[in-house]
């Protein structure tokens, strides 16, 4: 009903300091996930999915990687107006670069008023989840909102760790709370969660223009949605609602995937969601065809098995393996791998994430270790058995154990 005048603004110009060191060389949205996947890959095939198809990708920090990906694998029908845009910094106000996700917005306000939208959504582009974005849009339009916020319930106890939004009984926003020392308030009827926003919003764009304006002309204001322009709205008693994406359902969705939202912030809950993804009923099923996962499509032959000879044996447990892969004569088990990734003879990957073009080497022991693309890991290497000998070659070690390699590495 609203789709086709509705414009999607997608921040993705986020560092992703966190995630160091799968960040160095490219934007958190870009980093890879689930193999084949980006991470900006789940947003925008929420929006695509919910039928809105004015995407707008605002790109600033080591852009090139998510550049080539969306030119390369997200092509909708510009002669019925369907477009994912990039739009790299235009720098039109003051020749800076982006200083926060307001000011990003601001910078590109042209492509709000240049046409005639009746609604602006402006969704974070490095979250893992599934939405239906048409049913957040409508609860918008029966509010009547100026704004409506996205929030996840969690356990109250665990509210120190979020932004915290407290609502009245109507849904209302009431108060924001940067990560609260005292217990706030809880969710109407449910005393055991409290919301915290997921940065995902869908403005009226004159209320939207309007309040970007003020925002800019205030030289102390840090230009953030969350820091500044949500906290002036509800000064100045703007009706800004929050929509419980508890309550969202999609086409083909499993029970266990209800309310499912990864931030990936770090590399410990990175490695953890890329694992989550190998249980027998996942809480992000890859495989729904109610709810397609598109991305680019490597034009590489079927993953291939080979060697069955006493301990030289090709073999795969308990994981994913993406198109191109070659496991020759070794085995993984609890692994991701990305296409391209040849697994040598003898050797044995068990709990990691091998990204674009690995090669393990023969007899190599891999454990609990994200290997970042092209990077070749010579014969007789151990890696993730021994955090002191890691830390020596250069490689990083999360506080949970983790080793990664970085992209391109020389491993001796």
């Amino acid at each position: 009903m609203y789709h086709n005048k509705v414009l999607t603004m997608i921040m993705a110009g986020g560092q992703g300091k966190r995630l160091f060191p799968l960040t160095k060389d490219r934007a958190k949205p870009a980093v890879p996930f689930g193999g084949r996947y980006r991470i900006i890959d789940f947003v925008l095939n929420n929006f695509v999915n919910s039928g809105f198809h004015q995407i707008k990708v605002l790109t600033q920090y080591k852009s090139d990687s998510l550049n080539k990906h969306i030119s390369r694998g997200w092509n909708l029908c510009s002669s019925i107006d369907q477009y994912v845009d990039l739009v790299p910094a235009q720098m039109r106000t003051d020749g800076n670069w982006y200083k926060g996700t307001a000011d990003a917005v601001y910078q590109n306000i042209n492509q709000i008023t240049d046409e005639n939208f009746r609604h602006v959504c402006v969704f974070g582009g490095d979250h893992i989840y599934k939405m239906d974005v048409r049913q957040m849009l409508n609860y918008h339009v029966e509010k009547g909102a100026d704004l409506t916020i996205s929030a996840i319930p969690v356990p109250i106890e665990l509210a120190g760790e979020y932004g915290v939004m407290e609502v009245d009984d109507n849904w209302r926003l009431q108060n924001f709370i940067e990560k609260p020392k005292h217990t706030p308030r809880h969710i109407p009827g449910n005393p055991a969660m409290c919301l915290v926003s997921m940065g995902n919003y869908i403005f009226e764009p004159e209320k939207l223009v309007e309040e970007l304006e003020l925002d800019a002309k205030d030289a102390d204001s840090d230009h953030d949605f969350g820091k500044n322009i949500i906290p002036n709205m509800l000064k100045n008693n703007s009706k800004i609602f929050v929509y419980d994406f508890n309550s969202n359902e999609f086409q083909g969705m499993l029970q266990a995937e209800r309310g499912y939202w990864r931030d990936v912030g770090n590399v410990d809950s990175y490695w953890q969601a890329n694992m989550d993804l190998l249980a027998y009923a996942p809480e992000l099923n890859l495989y729904s065809e109610d709810w397609p996962l598109r991305t680019y499509n490597y034009n590489l032959p079927p993953a291939k098995f080979i060697w069955d000879e006493d301990e030289r044996v090709g073999v795969a447990k308990n994981s994913l393996v993406s198109e191109g892969c070659i496991i020759s004569g070794g085995s993984i088990s609890g692994c991701v791998l990305s296409p391209k990734v040849r697994i040598n003879s003898y050797s044995n990957v068990v709990d990691s994430i091998l990204m674009e073009n690995v090669n393990i080497g023969r007899h190599s022991q891999i454990n609990r270790a994200i290997i970042d693309k092209n990077v070749d890991i010579p014969p007789y290497t151990e890696i993730g058995y021994n955090k002191e000998e890691d830390l020596k070659r250069g490689f990083y070690v999360s506080q949970g154990g983790i080793t990664v390699v970085p992209k391109g590495a020389i491993v001796d």
